[in-house]
């Protein structure tokens, strides 16, 4: 193993091949079980479905095309182009910052779209063959990913996808910043063509049910509302996910491939497929009371995720000129008061907040809707266990002062 190479996560190339079977099956399984009377999350598949089922040369023309079209946003003429963190052989990449201008130029397109008789909700039943056709192609993106790689300069590598083992390689990704041209190819997947296929999604579920019961439901609006707000923050903050594991750490691999292209926009929109098929009657009270969660844990998110990046761009913003800090051997200043005093990850806390906001509409009959609360929650532990891990390294004694001061990871008093 190389010195700077990272250790194996996922449990080395027996996990990295386990998940690359696991991912696909929980997508389809999650995506059968919404639409089926029982719902169960556990359990045995309702059906197995057959090839024919399965595959759509019309479900892979629709996704090329979407790809197609997001790429063509991506290349327009940016508001902004941010640079990234520094690489190992001293230079930065530049990067547009459109991705807010493409969710509302596709949201004009869908909109005059379905005022020219797009059937939007038809979209509904096409899930299955859809994901098939995504799956596929990110099976194919990433292995070709993979061979390139294998031309790449060493200087290239992402810290831990360069292990020598084929399996573990093609999952978690060998080169950092695969590009064509100015055309970054993790970059463009990260937040473009899932997110915005999402909300997409999500919006065709709500078509859906208005088209079967008249109107759609209070339960499937704020699903709806609320993860549109998810994606637009996402968005109009594009430049902060140049900071993350994702961008500057992680090689483009089946992980974030699959990740970014097939789980988000099919796994993330389960409560609105699971409402389409099991309508909720929500009074207003409680969806008030809802309401308020999600608020509290958007105003958490926001707030933990400005302020860190307010600090890493400018340390004497009057916002963040008076909170306390720990000073690194590398020359950074670590937060140790407001909300990165309370825990270490305040905005995992306000992601995990959100994640019962959108599962709560949906009652409380079944388990399936909780799904996303239960994966985020270990998904963020995972995450959590990487960053503090990779901060230690980084850090060192700065490191374990600060976790001396902030004891808590995520949960006050909890975790």
């Amino acid at each position: 193993m190389a010195a700077d190479q990272a250790p194996l996560e996922f449990g080395g190339p027996l996990g990295a091949a386990a998940l690359v079977l696991l991912l696909p099956t929980t997508m389809f399984h999650l995506i059968l079980a919404a639409s089926s009377g029982p719902a169960r999350l556990l359990g045995p598949p309702p059906y197995l479905p057959g090839l024919e089922e399965l595959w759509s040369p019309w479900a892979l023309l629709l996704l090329l095309t979407w790809l197609g079209l997001q790429a063509a946003l991506y290349l327009l003429p940016a508001r902004k182009v941010a640079e990234g963190m520094e690489l190992k052989d001293k230079n930065r990449l530049r990067y547009p910052i459109n991705g807010f201008q493409a969710l509302v130029l596709t949201a004009l397109l869908v909109g005059l779209g379905v005022s020219a008789g797009l059937p939007l909700g038809a979209l509904s039943k096409m899930l299955l063959p859809l994901a098939f056709a995504t799956t596929l192609t990110c099976f194919i993106f990433s292995l070709l990913l993979y061979v390139r790689s294998l031309l790449a300069p060493a200087s290239a590598l992402a810290p831990g996808g360069n292990s020598g083992n084929p399996i573990y390689d093609f999952f978690l990704g060998r080169e950092l910043n695969p590009r064509i041209g100015s055309f970054d190819f993790k970059y463009f997947c990260e937040l473009r063509p899932g997110l915005i296929g999402w909300v997409l999604i999500n919006l065709a579920l709500l078509m859906q049910e208005a088209e079967l019961r008249g109107t759609p439901s209070l339960a499937m609006w704020l699903v709806n509302g609320f993860q549109l707000l998810y994606v637009g923050d996402a968005l109009w903050y594009e430049e902060a996910v140049l900071t993350t594991m994702d961008i500057i750490h992680d090689g483009l691999g089946f992980m974030l491939a699959f990740g970014d292209l097939a789980w988000v926009p099919f796994t993330y929109s389960l409560q609105a497929q699971f409402l389409l098929y099991h309508p909720q009657s929500l009074e207003l009270p409680m969806a008030l009371f809802i309401c308020f969660i999600n608020a509290i844990g958007y105003y958490i998110f926001r707030g933990a995720n400005s302020q860190k990046n307010t600090f890493r761009k400018n340390p004497s913003d009057p916002s963040v000129a008076g909170l306390a800090t720990i000073p690194t051997a590398t020359g950074r200043q670590l937060l140790v008061s407001g909300w990165w005093g309370m825990v270490r990850h305040p905005n995992y806390l306000g992601d995990l907040i959100m994640a019962l906001a959108w599962s709560l509409p949906c009652g409380v009959s079944h388990l399936l809707p909780y799904f996303y609360l239960l994966y985020f929650t270990a998904l963020l532990v995972h995450r959590e266990a990487r960053d503090e891990q990779q901060c230690l390294q980084k850090y060192g004694r700065a490191w374990k002062e600060y976790c001396q001061r902030v004891p808590y990871r995520i949960v006050p008093y909890v975790y």
